[in-house]
């Protein structure tokens, strides 16, 4: 049953990915760090290591893909600001990882809600990328 879901869920992202524009991409990304560094913080209370590391990992890979998504020449100064933002949300990640600290974590953790919420604050009309 458990590979049932699992790849219904993986079905239901891919299906997402593939109509979704851009800002909800972003959004999707920034939710599902989010959601693996909550779990992370789970497996760290409950002395799973190997979970917390994957966990730490993967939401390490969403945020180096955010970050490699920027384009600072057209995003100017937003552009840098959110690249030095991704930055040290990636160095928390690896320093949490490594120190197995909950405080490094919930660093990170603070600075992608930080930008989820702004994000999520874009007007619907300002969504629109441009041809």
């Amino acid at each position: 049953m458990r590979g049932s879901l699992k790849a219904y869920k993986s079905v239901a992202v891919t299906s997402q990915k593939d109509v979704a524009s851009p800002y909800k991409m972003v959004q999707m990304l920034l939710a599902g760090a989010l959601e693996r560094l909550a779990r992370a913080r789970s497996a760290m209370e409950q002395n799973q290591p190997a979970q917390k590391g994957e966990l730490i990992g993967a939401a390490l890979a969403i945020v180096a893909e955010l970050q490699a998504a920027l384009d600072v020449e057209a995003g100017g100064d937003i552009a840098a600001n959110l690249d030095n933002l991704y930055d040290f949300a990636a160095r928390e990640l690896m320093l949490a990882n490594s120190e197995n600290s909950a405080v490094r974590l919930e660093n990170a953790a603070g600075v992608l809600r930080e930008i989820k919420a702004a994000w999520d604050a874009i007007p619907a009309e300002q969504q629109e990328v441009p041809a």
